[in-house]
């Protein structure tokens, strides 16, 4: 009897497992990636090379960020402080602590610190902390109740969404400058919070970007 189908038909069942192999493998290394908390962020909270206590810096010795984060109020990108920023006290305070040893290595070495990176913002997004910052967004709104965190984790979405319920309501979150570093203070209404927010976006000009190229570009 006549083969009614051309040869290389007998290659289709094996293509399409290896077709189904790679889909599978493909889908399944995406969902590795994209659905763990490192991506998601939410919740991800890695252990650090040294415990730096935020709630006991901050919370209790009223550190304030910018001792630390020394851009955050100047540049694009809020900066991780470099082990001489951490010896400027601990050459005095817990100078001997196990605890500090990467620190004093990396102090004598001039090698950095492996900080593991918490908070991201994708390659495809543009976001000035200092634009924010000098307008009246507070660190909480974005990375949390940090002062009361003994271990940091990443505490607020990031997503588009979050970004763009600031962007189109500022009112409801800007505050006076001098308390953007005070994660302690709140106004006494939400009433009081719009009053004052609508008259700063008035008197700023403050106006977010709510296009694609606000933050895409």
């Amino acid at each position: 009897m006549a083969n009614i189908f051309p040869k290389w038909s007998n290659s289709i069942p094996k293509q399409i497992i290896i077709a189904a192999a790679l889909i599978t493998i493909a889908l399944t290394l995406g969902a590795t990636y994209y659905a763990t908390p490192k991506y998601l962020r939410v919740g991800y909270q890695p252990i650090q090379p040294v415990a730096f206590d935020h709630s006991l810096h901050i919370d209790q010795l009223g550190m304030d960020c910018r001792y630390c984060h020394t851009f955050v109020d100047r540049s694009e990108h809020s900066n991780i402080p470099d082990s001489a920023t951490c010896m400027n006290c601990h050459n005095q305070i817990k100078r001997d602590s196990p605890a500090l040893a990467p620190i004093r290595e990396s102090w004598s070495t001039g090698k950095p610190v492996p900080w593991v990176r918490i908070h991201k913002t994708p390659d495809y997004v543009f976001f000035n902390h200092a634009v924010h910052v000098n307008r009246g967004i507070s660190c909480l709104e974005c990375h949390g109740k940090v002062d009361e965190m003994e271990v940091v984790y990443h505490a607020k979405s990031h997503s588009m969404k979050f970004c763009l319920e600031c962007h189109r309501n500022p009112e409801a979150y800007i505050r006076p400058v001098d308390k953007v570093f005070d994660l302690d203070w709140m106004p006494d209404s939400e009433e009081q919070q719009l009053i004052m927010g609508k008259e700063m976006v008035h008197n700023w000009k403050v106006n977010p970007p709510q296009s694609c190229s606000g933050c895409h570009r």
